[in-house]
Formats: structure tokens, C-alpha cells, sequence
């Protein structure tokens, strides 16, 4: 892309912290590459703290712009701020998150959430799942699926031959079986297949080893030992991220036509208009943006391997 890449940022609730971290982001000296930004939202009206019907209605209405915009070719990548999901159900959004808005709106189905910030990478196999439902939801197509989208992300991003993690689902990763069978009946030969794979493609060794202890790996990833890891459920991935890194994770939807990034973090209404929102997710998120937009052109979209 020679050109500056063309960035659309949604508000997210206005009445949330959203404004005033795209504010502080833009105006700061810390967006390390050159784009163009186009802020999408409705701010006239909000009360800090305050979220309304209105408020949540706006939010949605920022979604379908910017994603109209992006499939016609107007936007390079799109930034989101952040919404409250509650308040935007009532006004009738019909979407777990934002990662499955975007997924239906491009008409994708092969798609993931990836998260990043610091020295962790994570992938999530179920995402916006009841944890109780987590477990009867895995599946050995749906860990090689995310698991090839992730590798794609992480070859995209220079990471030329990744290791990823696979983390199990129980405690110790099943203990051999004591502590639950899905280590050994869903989740290792998925491991196995994702191998297959990618060594029949661009890779000459195994990328993906597990499944791995879910309370040690995240240690082995911040010593270095690992680049990524795929996790079995949303808070497995989401809590280690944001105790290693809560001011800097990013998450990122794999799979789209276009990259899709937003602060990992919500609305904060208790903190909006303060004065005291830190903008430092939404400048890593803008930052994330602007270089997969400018180096990794089809680099999300899903493997022509699945």
C-alpha cells in the first residue's frame, strides 16, 4: 500500500470513555505510522456516565457505517470503540459482540477473536459462550480452524515459524484422563491434524504442541518459549492477557476482509468525562491497525487451506 492507510474509528457509547480515548489518541504523539482517520459516531447529546437507548442506538449506527464503508473499499481497517452490549440488545442488536456483527456483516463464517498485548498472543476457540457451555461446544474442527487462523495471523505479522501453545481445557490438561477426556479425545488429535496441516504446506516442523497445562503456559509464553497460545474458552485467553498487559491488549477479528481492531477494554462508564481514561489501548489498537492495513494486505482473511 503506498498510499496512507484510510482508518475508520467508531466512538463506541458515547456516554462511555470511548470519545474521550479517541481524542487523547489522536492528539497524542504516539500513533507510530502515518493514516488517515475518520472518527464515525454520534457525540452531541451524550452526559458522560450516562448511557441511553440513544447512546447505545448511535454505537449501532457507527457499527453499519464504518462497515459499509470498509466493504466498499473506502476504509482500509476499522478501529471500534467500546460499546455496552446490554444497552445495545435493547435497542436490538441481535449480536454476542462486535467480532460476530462485523463476521455477518462481511458474510463470513470462518472467523476468530485474537487478542494481544505485551508478550502474549491468544486465540479463543469459544468466545462469547456461557462457560457452562463452553466445554460441550469443542470440537476437534473448531480448534483446527481458529488454530489455522492464528497461524496465518502470526506469519502475517513476521513471525515466520510460530509456536503455538495449545492449551487444554481442564485442570493439568485432563490429568491423563482423570480430570476430564477432552485432552485426549478432542483436543490433542486436533493438535495432531493442525500439524498435518501446516507440514504439508509452509512449515517444516511442528507449529502447534499440547495440549499444554492451562496454569503454566501463559508463564512459558512470557519467558519466550511460545508466541501464541490457543485457548478453549474466553476467560482461559482474556484473564492472563489483561493482568500481563491491561493498558495494551488489542483484539483483533481473524478472518475478515479487512483488519478489524478495538481496545481490550469496556465503556468504563464509571470513569467517563474524569479526565482520568488512559488512551493507551486505543493508541495500541490504532497502531495495530494502521500496520496490518499497511503490510499485511489479505493477511487476515481465512486460510484457503480450510
Amino acid at each position: 500500500m503506498s498510499q496512507e492507510p484510510r482508518i475508520g474509528i467508531t466512538l463506541g457509547d458515547c456516554a462511555g470513555i470511548g470519545p474521550e480515548i479517541v481524542d487523547l489518541a489522536l492528539n497524542s504523539n504516539r500513533i507510530t505510522r502515518a493514516a488517515e482517520c475518520k472518527v464515525i459516531g454520534k457525540y452531541s447529546g451524550s452526559r458522560p456516565g450516562n448511557p441511553t437507548a440513544e447512546t447505545a442506538r448511535a454505537a449501532a449506527t457507527a457499527l453499519e457505517e464504518a462497515v459499509t464503508l470498509a466493504r466498499r473499499g473506502e476504509l482500509d481497517a476499522i478501529v471500534t470503540g467500546p460499546v455496552h452490549k446490554a444497552r445495545m440488545y435493547e435497542v436490538g442488536f441481535k449480536f454476542p459482540g462486535q467480532t460476530e456483527f462485523f463476521a455477518e456483516r462481511c458474510g463470513i463464517k470462518n472467523f476468530a477473536m485474537c487478542l494481544t498485548g505485551g508478550k502474549i498472543t491468544v486465540a479463543l476457540v469459544t468466545a462469547h459462550l456461557p462457560l457452562r457451555l463452553a466445554a460441550g461446544a469443542l470440537n476437534r474442527a473448531e480448534i483446527v480452524r481458529v488454530g489455522l487462523l492464528l497461524a496465518d495471523f502470526l506469519i502475517s505479522r513476521s513471525v515466520s515459524s510460530p509456536r503455538i501453545a495449545v492449551a487444554g481445557l481442564n485442570p493439568h490438561a485432563g490429568e491423563s484422563g482423570k480430570l476430564g477426556h477432552e485432552e485426549i479425545e478432542i483436543i490433542a488429535p486436533a493438535v495432531a491434524e493442525l500439524n498435518r496441516s501446516l507440514l504439508t504446506s509452509h512449515q517444516s516442523h511442528p507449529v502447534f504442541t499440547g495440549p499444554h497445562s492451562p496454569d503454566t503456559v501463559f508463564h512459558r509464553v512470557i519467558e519466550d518459549q511460545f508466541d501464541a497460545v490457543l485457548c478453549m474458552y474466553h476467560d482461559q485467553g482474556l484473564i492472563p492477557l489483561k493482568l500481563h498487559a491491561f493498558h495494551q491488549g488489542v483484539n483483533v477479528t481473524l478472518g475478515l476482509p479487512f483488519p478489524r481492531t478495538s481496545p481490550d477494554h469496556g465503556t468504563a462508564f464509571e470513569i467517563a468525562g474524569k479526565g482520568i481514561a488512559r488512551p493507551d489501548s486505543m493508541i495500541a489498537a490504532i497502531n495495530l491497525a494502521v500496520d496490518l492495513a499497511q503490510n499485511c494486505s489479505g493477511a487476515l482473511r481465512a486460510p484457503t487451506s480450510i
